[in-house]
């Protein structure tokens, strides 16, 4: 399980900004911001409709491996945040990978980002880490003013799963 912190629905409020969990209920919001998200150019290539379909299911069954933070403006969806757990030794232990953050561009430069972050920061994680296109300078300006560093190294990766 999530630390306690990710147990509330309501994550984090600050003014009329707030952090809240995914529900059954945002199913159709996620969807619509998912595929919004890898039609952009913060993503190399898009995935196909059912990688996103899969996602929300797994979101819905378990909080072992994946959680969906849904960033609002006052009451108005304005992204989502998927958080992956996992144990790195090299990061002397809990780690989560920020998997995705997207944010709609009417809500882009209002604090949501810096937010969330701020909450992550305080979830007990030994090491938070993400990934970014090298030609997202807005989000890697946002990273490296939050303290993130590029690693000296490459990562690869092999595709096992068909479609």
């Amino acid at each position: 399980m999530f630390p306690a912190p990710l147990d509330n629905i309501f994550l984090f409020c600050y003014n009329s900004r707030m952090i809240r969990k995914i529900t059954r209920a945002d199913r159709d919001l996620f969807l619509a911001m998912s595929k919004e998200f890898y039609h952009s150019p913060a993503v190399a290539h898009p995935v196909p409709s059912s990688y996103h379909i899969r996602t929300f299911e797994e979101l819905m069954r378990s909080e072992d491996y994946i959680v969906c933070c849904i960033l609002c403006d006052g009451d108005t969806p304005a992204g989502y945040a998927l958080l992956q757990k996992t144990y790195s030794r090299e990061g002397g232990g809990l780690t989560y990978w920020v998997d995705e953050v997207y944010l709609r561009p009417a809500f882009r430069g209002k604090g949501l980002g810096s937010e969330l972050f701020a909450y992550m920061d305080g979830l007990g994680a030994a090491r938070i880490r993400l990934e970014v296109e090298p030609d997202n300078t807005r989000a890697i300006k946002l990273y490296s003013s939050l303290g993130y560093k590029p690693l000296p190294y490459l990562q690869m990766v092999k595709e096992n799963c068909p479609e």
